[in-house]
């Protein structure tokens, strides 16, 4: 069947999914149907109140991508001669020096991502903004391009444009269930009857839960009540008129918020609006909201909750205070109007992993809508989103975050810290301890300092290893940090890579993901998605990559060939699974002689490494098998026993030094952990976690698929080509490399150190080559081999290796140079680095 020939049917009408149905048509598709279970005027969910403050920025570059895209597609989009976006830019005010420094950071991120922004005083604040109070603002960054989207409006004139390319409109029509035929979608079901679809995308909002629920798929989202409140006029506005269809277009100061008091603010004509997320959480049951009736209008929809005025008391004294001329007025209407909430805060975007023709495009506000559309369409016509979907794609969390306790939780504090200053490496405070390894209890008693991520508990340093502080070589001892590096961060973590490099460190890895893929159509599956040949020998290890078709990276794994038709795959996400399912399922439903099964392994395994020039004397210590070069090369694996317990030995180390990753299954983790600490006191092994593995994989120039290269960047932009084999017949992505082989990379990951040797940066600062924004930082770290920062960095392919960049961390300026990668590198016994020790690298030299 044609592409274009696809029945598409689009459940909601709102902005999102008139956004989808348009860049649909815009793409050539005909045969588009929008069911909606409202009136098309005014479907009553989150786009018929939402109050269309677009602020751009964001901490993530997908998300600033998509807003942008959203405010140029509303500037476009007019009629009678006005657009439906109203650019009166926006502005962000500090009260207090934190919020200051925040503003500073999040300057950097509209830097990174291609969004004119200016730090301003007080008194520019004032002028942009006469209204505040002059006693309360310390300074702001303002933003020329951020302003009101007129949602209603732009849902209308996108109804209209789609309608008028050929696409059905069904309003006031529930989706009642979603039809399915061997495993995929064959139509919706709603009172009238059933419509035929090829593909469906739920664009349901808050009733996406409810939606996903028909055909079996977890949702996560939380429906929540926000408030909303309208003033009386506002004396000096009083007068002006007000169109509720343009509502926005006659707004001329900038959309305000106050992050300090949770608070933001906009024009409706003479009345201020203000919008609140100091409140307790307020969570909805979107199945409890019944169904919406034919009369709907701004007063009366399901989305709009009675409002609760004693939760708004503390917004209103604040208002007050940051802008007096509020004394003046009082509240004339309110309303909690319900929007919905993910764990995370992204949105949720992408194919189903258990029905074919299944999307999704749900907890998406006003200000990303278009940019979501965008990436939907093109994920339903090409294959692939040109802005990479990692932060928002359907199938990232892992499978207690999708419980409904674990959903409803998170998401509400996601609520609660909305505005908060958080720390990039801050954990979530709570739930915790969902996920630990067999090696926890040891770790505790080692006074290990746990991050969570993916719902694991992982040690980033142990307090056992502090007393070690005071033998480090002056060559390796850490810099003093800026409170805002020194947070979730210890100095023990240069003790910890010290002794991975000069004697042995035992780490966790058993929060990584293993797969099992299994059956006689394994090597089949494995040879058509990476880009490895994994027809080798059984105890081969591959480093590949999943590519697109494009040749993007969609992920980076370790495929590991245990028996003929059996392999381990090291990956990094959820998603990886999902994929590796799906291809799995299309192969056997295809082929059923080349049967194969994708089998998560990784709760019921533990995973321990050992790495450093003495592993070897620990690990002979500890077992009869042969560990040697000969009996265990570079790159291999093999079964083996270690003190008793049968195990799977793989020679790879992501710290660039000798060692293992040694595999059993978890009910042997605290024995193996007990006999392996045992045996290593002898060589000075200790305990070591995350932030000193962090720092050495950068020094050795391992790439951390998600951050450093993502579907947006190709193999010989990310310098992982060595991952690929192009004499391989074929795989996804390798057509796209060919052509890409032919041309120069326009940019490049590089390796980054900083000057001064002290100035740590965290990762999304900008870089500036002749004054000019042209990159960013993606992953950073104290470099302790080399005794200074380092960082990796996409850069424009013309600044080139020796060359001095700056990089912004909090609105100054830190020279950079940009450096030869990898920096260490023990194989060879050379070290790219200027600061050195010499007693180290003779140290180094005399291990190898």
């Amino acid at each position: 069947m044609s592409s274009y020939s696809q029945r598409v049917v689009i459940i909601g009408a709102g902005i999102v999914g008139a956004n989808v149905a348009d860049e649909l048509a815009q793409r050539g598709w005909k045969d588009i149907t929008v069911v909606e279970q409202g009136p098309l005027h005014m479907p009553g969910g989150s786009t018929s109140h939402a109050p269309g403050l677009v602020f751009q920025t964001n901490p993530s570059k997908t998300m600033t991508s998509f807003a942008k895209y959203t405010v140029e597609k509303f500037l476009s989009l007019k009629k009678d001669g006005q657009s439906c976006f109203n650019q009166v830019g926006g502005l962000e005010v500090a009260t207090i020096p934190e919020r200051m420094e925040e503003l500073k950071r999040k300057h950097g991120y509209a830097s990174s991502w291609g969004v004119d922004a200016r730090l301003i005083s007080a008194e520019e604040c004032l002028q942009r903004y006469p209204l505040l109070n002059p006693e309360s603002v310390i300074g702001g960054l303002y933003i020329p391009s951020d302003g009101l989207a007129l949602a209603a409006r732009a849902t209308q004139l996108l109804i209209e444009r789609t309608s008028a390319a050929g696409a059905k409109y069904i309003p006031s029509t529930p989706v009642t269930g979603i039809e399915r035929s061997g495993g995929r979608v064959t139509g919706v079901t709603t009172p009238s009857g059933s419509i035929p679809a090829d593909i469906i995308v739920s664009c349901a909002g808050f009733w996406g839960v409810e939606i996903g629920a028909m055909v079996g798929l977890e949702v996560p989202l939380l429906p929540l009540a926000h408030q909303y409140a309208k003033t009386t006029a506002v004396p000096s506005l009083k007068g002006r008129e007000i169109n509720n269809n343009i509502n926005g277009m006659n707004a001329t100061l900038p959309i305000l918020r106050h992050q300090d008091q949770d608070l933001y603010y906009r024009e409706h004509g003479d009345q201020y609006g203000i919008g609140y997320y100091g409140h307790r959480p307020m969570p909805v049951r979107a199945a409890d909201l019944g169904v919406t009736g034919k009369h709907v209008d701004e007063k009366n929809m399901p989305s709009r909750l009675n409002f609760t005025p004693k939760d708004f008391e503390t917004a209103w004294n604040e208002s007050q205070k940051l802008l007096p001329i509020l004394k003046e007025t009082h509240i004339a209407d309110g309303f909690n109007g319900v929007f919905s909430f993910t764990p995370d805060g992204g949105p949720l975007v992408g194919r189903a992993p258990n029905l074919e023709g299944f999307y999704v495009a749900e907890a998406v506000w006003v200000t990303h809508s278009a940019g979501v559309a965008r990436a939907v369409a093109e994920l339903l016509t090409t294959g692939r989103s040109e802005t990479d979907l990692a932060d928002c794609e359907l199938s990232r969390f892992e499978e207690i975050q999708l419980s409904k306790e674990y959903v409803s939780e998170t998401s509400q504090q996601n609520f609660v810290e909305i505005y908060d200053i958080i720390h990039p490496l801050a954990p979530k405070i709570s739930p915790r301890n969902l996920r630990i390894s067999p090696f926890n209890t040891r770790q505790r008693e080692l006074g290990a300092y746990f991050l969570e991520v993916g719902g694991w508990e992982r040690p980033f340093w142990y307090e056992a290893n502090k007393d070690l502080l005071q033998y480090l070589p002056s060559s390796w001892q850490p810099v003093e940090r800026d409170a805002w590096t020194s947070q979730h961060y210890s100095p023990i973590s240069a003790v910890e890579a010290w002794k991975t490099r000069k004697a042995v460190a035992a780490y966790d890895m058993t929060a990584f993901h293993r797969f099992e893929v299994s059956g006689p159509g394994a090597q089949d599956l494995l040879q058509r998605l990476t880009t490895s040949d994994v027809a080798k020998d059984s105890g081969n290890i591959m480093y590949s990559l999943l590519l697109d078709e494009q040749g993007g990276i969609k992920s980076d794994v370790f495929v590991s060939r245990i028996a003929s038709d059996l392999y381990q795959i090291g990956a990094n996400t959820a998603v990886d699974f999902h994929y590796l399912s799906r291809e799995a399922l299309l192969q056997r439903t295809q082929s059923p002689s080349q049967y194969v099964q994708v089998r998560d392994i990784t709760g019921g395994t533990c995973c321990l490494g050992l790495w450093g020039p003495r592993a070897r004397d620990v690990m002979d210590s500890l077992s009869t098998d042969d560990f040697s070069n000969k009996g265990l090369p570079y790159f291999h694996v093999k079964r083996v026993t270690v003190a008793g317990i049968p195990a799977l030995a793989f020679r790879k180390s992501y710290v660039g030094e000798l060692g293992w990753e040694i595999q059993i299954s978890a009910e042997y983790g605290q024995r193996l952990w007990d006999a392996v600490m045992q045996a290593g006191k002898l060589h000075g092994i200790v305990a070591a976690g995350r932030a000193a593995l962090n720092s050495l994989r950068i020094e050795k120039g391992y790439r951390t698929y998600g951050s450093d290269m993502t579907t947006e960047h190709n193999p010989f932009e990310a310098g992982v080509v060595s991952a690929v084999d192009m004499t391989k017949k074929d795989f996804v992505g390798k057509a796209a490399l060919q052509r890409l082989s032919q041309q120069g990379p326009t940019k490049r990951l590089r390796c980054l150190t900083i000057d001064d040797g002290r100035s740590v940066v965290l990762g999304k600062e900008p870089i500036f080559f002749e004054d000019q924004a042209v990159g960013y930082v993606t992953t950073a770290a104290f470099g302790f081999t080399v005794s200074k920062p380092v960082a990796f960095a996409w850069l424009p392919s013309r600044v080139t290796e020796g060359q001095s960049v700056e990089v912004e961390y909090f609105g100054r300026r830190i020279r950079a140079t940009v450096s030869s990668d990898p920096l260490f590198d023990a194989s060879n016994s050379q070290l790219l680095a200027e600061n050195f020790s010499a007693e180290l690298q003779a140290f180094i030299k005399s291990r190898l």
